[in-house]
């Protein structure tokens, strides 16, 4: 039995057996409302309409997925606290975009993304673990996000979304998606074992949860709630935080970009 044979029979054994652990899809469709607030999260909007969640991280910098980039930029605002997009009502405008050069959308490879917003948001923000967290398979998170509900209706959910979510074995994902994209250290995915309930359109850049730390950020999936294809996450490495601490260092006292 080849290694990616055995860790997918496995890892359907521990379904079988346990209920810690879950070995398919992550995701909001099928997720629930969330009900507590949360100011720091956002909604990144092209003309006015959600393509993508973020995380206020410090009351002017957002942090986000690389390939959430939207232009103009005249024609992007950000949403800030809001646990529904129809009734948000403190919405900025954005300066820029910083995100590293290897950023590769093809292969996933350092997807992720601050944007400076035009003003400082009277907004209690959600930081950064200062280090790398230990996520190992098995533990449970949160992800959330406005993405759709639906995935044949490309249209955001009104409502701020919500979903338990398990951490997946990067060398048992890689067998999933036949190491395309490659799950590098640097990432992470995590699913539910229940069937329609899977990231999708809009989700993109919203936040993983795990130990009440903010641990990932939404990078994608191949389908939307499908078994056997976990969401991928840009894990906030040691190599991110520190990326992400250089970008803010660089930029703090700086009013240009």
């Amino acid at each position: 039995m080849d290694v990616c044979r055995y860790l997918i029979v496995h890892c359907l054994l521990a379904l079988t057996f346990s209920k810690l652990a879950d070995c398919s899809e992550v995701s909001i469709v099928g997720g629930k409302d969330v009900k507590k607030h949360q100011p720091w999260m956002v909604s990144i909007q092209m003309n006015q309409i959600h393509v993508c969640g973020g995380i206020l991280i410090q009351d002017q910098w957002v942090l986000t997925a690389a390939h959430c980039q939207q232009k103009p930029i005249t024609s992007v605002t950000v949403l800030v606290g809001s646990l529904s997009l129809s009734k948000g009502t403190q919405r900025v405008g954005i300066l820029g975009y910083e995100y590293p050069k290897t950023f590769n959308v093809k292969t996933k490879q350092d997807d992720i993304m601050l944007i400076k917003l035009s003003k400082k948001v009277s907004v209690k923000p959600k930081k950064i673990p200062k280090k790398e967290q230990n996520i190992p398979p098995g533990t449970k998170c949160v992800v959330t996000g406005w993405g759709t509900t639906n995935s044949e209706v490309l249209k955001p959910s009104d409502k701020l979304q919500m979903l338990e979510v398990t951490v997946v074995d990067r060398d048992l994902c890689n067998c999933y998606y036949n190491r395309d994209p490659v799950i590098t250290k640097d990432m992470l995915c995590a699913g539910n074992k229940q069937e329609n309930r899977g990231i999708c359109w809009g989700d993109s850049g919203g936040p993983l949860d795990c130990k009440k730390n903010i641990v990932g950020v939404v990078s994608g999936s191949k389908e939307c709630g499908k078994p056997k294809q976990p969401a991928v996450y840009t894990f906030i490495s040691e190599k991110h935080i520190r990326w992400i601490n250089n970008i803010l260092k660089k930029q703090f006292n700086s009013t240009n970009f």
